[in-house]
């Protein structure tokens, strides 16, 4: 284990052994740490979080020579806010903010300048690439892909293995880089297992991607596409709209939304 004097550690916190602490970081009360988990200088870690086993925070992000997207240069701190969990094996990157009570799955992967809001889950696997914005409430499911430049409203739904895109281009021509964008998900949009969202698209609130689809064009709000390519199937059924849930309900009279 290794610590540094410069750290700011509770004394109620606990820290597995093989722990590496760098300068800088902030730990609060009743946190408690796994084996081998390596914390990067500046990271700032609210009360009653839980770092499982291996995880790496404040990851500096390296830029590959080809890379399109990877910015260069300077990142606010890694903050993961009161009662979070973050699970074994994730990389959680400089200059992401995880509001309070946000669980991360193992083994997934959080790059730089995401902001993910509160009581969302991130399943095992998911990879939420950079500049992205995750509002609060919502699921995202084992080994989804959120692009880099998606934005996700409260209370989004997103299956396992879905696949979000922002590069028309395929990589190729330098015009490609003009024209990145993720995909946009409006409060309450939902989609379903194994889909492809094409670039730049947006489905609006309420609107319903089914399982295996490919999204071609935008989805309006409280419609159902299915298909390769996705195309209007019917509506969203009254008692499926988000307006209808008890647990919005109850969550938007106490005022709580997104990050």
């Amino acid at each position: 284990m290794w610590i540094s004097k410069d750290a700011s550690i509770h004394p109620s916190a606990f820290i597995g052994e093989g722990a590496v602490i760098e300068e800088g970081v902030a730990i609060g009360q009743n946190c408690r740490l796994g084996h081998h988990v390596i914390v990067h200088r500046g990271t700032r870690i609210g009360d009653d979080v839980i770092i499982g086993d291996q995880t790496v925070l404040g990851k500096a992000p390296f830029k590959a020579a080809l890379s399109a997207i990877t910015a260069d240069k300077t990142f606010d701190p890694l903050q993961i806010k009161e009662g979070g969990v973050i699970g074994a094996l994730c990389v959680l990157y400089l200059g992401a903010t995880l509001a309070e009570q946000v669980f991360v799955g193992d083994l997934a992967s959080i790059r730089e300048e995401v902001a993910i809001g509160r009581r969302t889950i991130i399943g095992k696997g998911v990879t939420v690439e950079n500049r992205t914005r995750i509002g609060a409430r919502c699921k995202i499911e084992t080994n989804a892909y959120i692009t880099a430049l998606s934005r996700i409203e409260d209370d989004c739904f997103i299956a396992p293995e879905v696949t979000f895109t922002n590069d028309n281009f395929l990589g190729r021509t330098e015009e490609r880089k003009k024209h990145f964008k993720g995909v946009t998900l409006l409060r309450g949009a939902r989609i379903g297992a194994n889909a492809t969202v094409l670039p730049g698209l947006t489905i609006g609130e309420d609107g319903l991607l089914a399982a295996g689809s490919v999204l071609t064009k935008d989805l309006p709000a409280g419609k159902v596409f299915l298909g390769v390519p996705a195309r209007y199937f019917g509506d969203v059924p009254e008692e499926q709209l988000l307006k209808n849930q008890t647990f919005y309900i109850a969550e938007t009279q106490k005022g709580e939304d997104g990050c």
